[in-house]
């Protein structure tokens, strides 16, 4: 009996706990960069074509990952969208450097080997991210710059276009205001979760608006801005790249979860809540574990960001306030 009273009691406190959820297949989130925003700098009507762009994005994902596509697949898929909508700074939409040129960062990882390929400083190349795969599948390097990364492309079959091509007016325009002022940063990113419970990340930006001097962030440098390990997490993130690059923030994130044994939600928040806050790194990431759950953190008032899972969850927003998963 002495041992019997203590074995019920257990029992009822299982019986106490919320049920396991059902099984996730896969999971994906996407973002198109994190700023201090509000409601009051954009209409209703930018808003709808933001969150029309993201839904977008978001539906080939998930079509893709139902379809029992690969995680690497997806991710590439996905950010390739969002470098060919001009709203986003990334590709079609990349922000311009001080003296009016383009260039263009990009990272991929795949979480299976922890391969990754990235490009750094390229103006000529339609969509680096698949540049970015194609030196991390068809290269011993990790990461290419500038025409250097453009011949390599070229070479084995990725698009090349003529500068021209990124030319918007808004991003435009947006240099002659920054020339005034601060510069501007963003990104777009993918993280999945594919249905064989493998992990990648892919993240691609114009860079800083304005910025001088061949100056590269976080996206190409792999740990940073973009990281995938399947005994972990996939992470992509934007913001302030200088300060993602001295906190090593995505492989920071995994290695809380791998030797800290912290949740996903618990590692990114206190990497995005806590040290990067500390340090003025304004920005967020989104993330995706091994086991499909979500993150999506930023200490900033908004990111572009949308998610979903095999389960039915899913949604896209651009405030903080708004919705989260």
């Amino acid at each position: 009996m002495k041992y019997l009273l203590p074995l019920l009691f257990v029992a009822f406190l299982m019986s106490c706990q919320p049920s396991n959820q059902a099984s996730t297949e896969w999971s994906i989130a996407l973002h198109g960069g994190a700023g201090n925003m509000n409601r009051n700098g954009f209409t209703q009507e930018q808003i709808e074509q933001y969150e029309e762009g993201l839904q977008i994005a978001l539906d080939k994902g998930k079509k893709a990952l139902s379809e029992g596509q690969s995680s690497l697949d997806v991710v590439e898929l996905v950010v390739r969208e969002l470098e060919n909508n001009p709203l986003f700074n990334a590709g079609k939409g990349a922000v311009f450097t001080n003296d009016g040129r383009n260039e263009l960062d990009a990272a991929i990882m795949d979480g299976r080997d922890l391969n990754a390929g990235a490009v750094a400083g390229v103006g000529d190349i339609k969509n680096p991210i698949s540049a970015a795969r194609l030196v991390m599948e068809q290269s011993p390097h990790v990461l290419l710059i500038g025409k250097g990364a453009s011949k390599y492309s070229a070479e084995n079959g990725i698009e090349l276009v003529d500068s021209s091509y990124f030319y918007t007016d808004k991003r435009w325009h947006s240099l002659q205001r920054a020339l005034q002022r601060a510069g501007k940063n963003g990104t777009v990113g993918c993280v999945a979760m594919d249905k064989n419970g493998d992990l990648a990340a892919a993240t691609s930006t114009g860079g800083m608006n304005n910025k001088r001097y061949g100056r590269v962030g976080d996206v190409p440098i792999i740990g940073a801005g973009t990281y995938a390990n399947n005994n972990t997490c996939a992470v992509s993130a934007t913001g302030h790249g200088e300060y993602y690059i001295r906190y090593t923030v995505a492989h920071d994130i995994s290695a809380l979860m791998e030797y800290k044994g912290l949740s996903l939600k618990e590692a990114a928040n206190a990497v995005v809540n806590g040290k990067l806050s500390n340090e003025a790194g304004n920005g967020g990431v989104i993330a995706v574990d091994k086991m499909g759950n979500i993150s999506l953190e930023m200490n900033s008032t908004g990111m572009f960001r949308g998610w979903a899972n095999s389960n039915g969850v899913e949604g896209v927003a651009i405030f903080r306030d708004e919705i989260n998963q």
